[in-house]
């Protein structure tokens, strides 16, 4: 789809009549949006009392439930299309989204996007989208995903996201649990995944394709701007009546989680649990409303996952920002250009996102000269070191180095960098405060709309997830002598249930309706949480000691820059041994790691007078360096061990690192424990053999 490049409605190009007919609408629309403002939004609200309901929780899409309102949580429950039109009030003329095409960025306007998604949410109707239905996106982040969701909600579907990683069958569960009537695809590729599994999706009405030329005519396979122009015939009333017979403590968007052990769970969310969390998690990071200060960001992680989309969609609706679309080979090395491009001012990443980033940075120093690699490497301790008696020597590195490394990412006009979707280790959190950059952890899950406790500008201590969320309340279970105990949370955040799984619902809600996390932490006297360990990856040994593995996994990789992802095995077993995988370079196309060695890796080796290049000069000689080096560094880590049980016995090294495509590690890099279990079985075995 092309955009006009400035804020003037009427700059439409041609080819589409939905095109031409939606942005006229959108000028006889546009100002009376804005002008009629709160009137308009002070009616909807009146008329859109919340649903009856018994229950904080269900299990039936088409049930709503009570919401968790108390003192401190008292905001007027809205719906995502109430929070839009708000918005469009507010925001109407600035950009609210900006697509790279023809190597040019063109931008719209938030009257603009609010038509898109109408005009969408009509096409959807005509396509036969049923109350409380699912719409499946799948596909890499753009424009079009954000007007297929918010048009989805509008004409009264369930918004749900796909894994553009997922397999055919995986995507026939959701498609199938969530009774997608339309699947929105991004491209052929996609599509084929799709067709493959057509027959075996009753409730499947009709696919849409968003990027690309369709190179097959089937029925009921639409490209996008035929799909924009069939609901042209739509009376506007029609869709007016369903948007205002929503209420917010009903169903309006599915998050599946990774499912891996068994099928995914579709955690149901309410339009209260986005309009609430959007609003209120991002004031722990100070992100500005767009009428004080407009924030940008660049859009690149999964949007099915719930980080990057109360992070990219909702949030980006609630205050205004202007959402930056990165290319669908962001992750496969262009992310960094596009934020050289656009210069956002908050940015967000998950662990692994920000580890390829040091990695990256590391790279770049060991390839400079002496001179220029010792003022970078005095530069970063100086701001690792920093107090408030050095104010000038902080100044100075940050402006003769720092700055220019910032500059060099992309981010010298960010001014929040969050982490989310898994833990974060302290080796990467050093190292970019060591850049003057703090990250900014968020804690949550997709069961609590997404973070519940957050760090910022005024809640930061480390290496702790920062403060419970405000509106929010936690409390921890079973706690230990230590104070650990697990991590329970209650608040507007918290979801509906689990799409027609009963029996898991109720091990995730207690009685009372509290959510409990699975995750095991400890509160400080100021409020600030540490996870210490998830309970289902808590290792019990044959001897009954319970080990966290997390952080002697953390801990391992610490001490040596050569190994990408450790595991700890243990559960059961009379003593602690490791997998082990070695940093490697990526296949840019597949995303697979290769045999060679990254370039950190090569210079640990050299270091030791080791020659090895590749994983295998390694392992299949059993390089005498490198197996001493490694031995050396887990003597290190057991040396600080607690008791003599957490002391890893035995280790092996794997002979392909752990990634997406292979299984190991999820959407969002989380490592995937019962899958590596399973897949290296005979080599765990083998460790245990007498």
């Amino acid at each position: 789809m092309v955009f006009p490049e400035e804020k003037k409605v009427t700059d439409q190009p041609e080819g589409s009549v939905a095109a031409q007919e939606s942005m006229a609408q959108v000028q006889m629309d546009g100002e009376e949006l804005v002008s009629e403002g709160k009137k308009n939004i002070e009616e909807e609200f009146a008329s859109s009392p919340l649903a009856p309901a018994d229950s904080l929780w269900t299990t039936d899409a088409t049930s709503s439930v009570r919401l968790r309102m108390e003192e401190g949580c008292l905001d007027e429950p809205i719906t995502v299309h109430q929070m839009f039109k708000a918005s469009v009030e507010k925001y109407g003329h600035m950009h609210a989204l900006a697509s790279k095409k023809n190597k040019k960025w063109e931008k719209i306007t938030f009257i603009e996007y609010y038509q898109f998604c109408w005009t969408a949410a009509r096409s959807f109707i005509k396509l036969g989208l049923e109350r409380f239905h699912g719409v499946a996106i799948l596909g890499f982040n753009s424009a079009e995903w954000f007007f297929s969701a918010v048009g989805a909600i509008m004409a009264g579907g369930i918004m749900t996201g796909i894994y553009a990683t997922n397999s055919p069958e995986a995507c026939q569960y959701v498609a199938n649990d969530s009774k997608a009537n339309i699947i929105v695809v991004e491209n052929q590729k996609q599509l084929d995944k799709i067709l493959q599994i057509r027959e075996r999706l009753p409730h499947l009405k009709a696919i849409v394709q968003y990027s690309g030329q369709l190179q097959q005519k089937i029925s009921n396979l639409y490209s996008w701007e035929e799909f924009m122009d069939l609901g042209l015939d739509i009376p506007e009333k029609q869709l007016e009546d369903i948007i205002s017979s929503q209420r917010a403590n009903q169903c309006c968007v599915l998050i599946y989680t990774s499912g891996t052990t068994g099928n995914p769970k579709g955690v149901m969310l309410s339009h209260d649990n986005i309009t609430w969390t959007a609003s209120h998690a991002s004031m722990v990071g100070e992100v500005q409303p767009a009428d004080t200060k407009q924030e940008s960001l660049v859009s690149y992680l999964p949007l099915s996952h719930i980080a990057a989309q109360i992070y990219d969609l909702w949030t980006g609706i609630m205050f205004g920002e202007l959402v930056y679309f990165a290319q669908p080979d962001a992750l496969k090395g262009s992310l960094v250009n596009t934020l050289r491009e656009v210069c956002p001012t908050s940015h967000m990443g998950v662990p692994r996102v920000w580890e390829k980033m040091m990695e990256k940075i590391k790279q770049g120093i060991s390839q400079c000269g002496y001179v220029k690699k010792k003022l970078m490497t005095w530069a970063m301790s100086v701001n690792n070191k920093m107090d408030d008696e050095k104010p000038f020597l902080f100044s100075l590195a940050d402006s003769l180095v720092l700055q220019r490394l910032r500059a060099e990412l992309g981010l010298s006009c960010c001014q929040k960098f969050f982490s989310g979707a898994a833990p974060i280790g302290s080796e990467t959190v050093q190292f970019f405060l060591g850049l003057n950059i703090r990250l900014y952890e968020a804690y949550g899950m997709s069961e609590s709309t997404g973070p519940h406790f957050m760090s910022g500008p005024k809640a930061y201590k480390l290496p702790s997830c920062g403060k419970v969320v405000p509106g929010c309340r936690y409390k921890m279970a079973n706690v230990d002598s230590e104070g650990t105990g697990e991590i329970c949370f209650w608040g507007r955040n918290i979801f509906m249930g689990f799409l027609n799984m009963e029996d898991k619902t109720r091990e995730a809600l207690d009685e009372d309706g509290w959510l409990h996390s699975g995750d095991l932490g400890k509160i400080d006297e100021e409020g600030f949480l540490y996870i210490t360990g998830r309970m289902k990856e808590l290792i019990i040994t044959a001897g009954g000691e319970n080990v966290p593995p997390v952080p002697i996994e953390e801990a391992v990789k610490k001490e040596l820059p050569i190994i990408s992802n450790a595991m700890l095995i243990g559960d059961k077993r009379k003593f602690l041994s490791m997998l082990l995988t070695l940093k490697c370079c990526v296949d840019t196309e597949t995303m697979e790691p290769t045999e060679e060695l990254s370039v950190e890796a090569v210079d640990f080796c050299r270091q030791l007078g080791s020659q090895a290049t590749k994983v295998s000069d390694i392992i299949e000689r059993k390089d005498k360096e490198v197996y001493q080096a490694i031995q050396e560094g887990i003597n290190r880590v057991n040396s600080a061990a607690t008791s003599h049980a957490q002391r890893i016995q035995k280790w092996t090294i794997v002979r392909k690192d752990f990634s997406v495509s292979g299984g190991e590690l999820g959407p969002t890099m989380k490592l995937h424990r019962p899958v590596v279990l399973q897949m290296y079985h005979k080599v765990i075995e083998s460790l245990y053999q007498e």
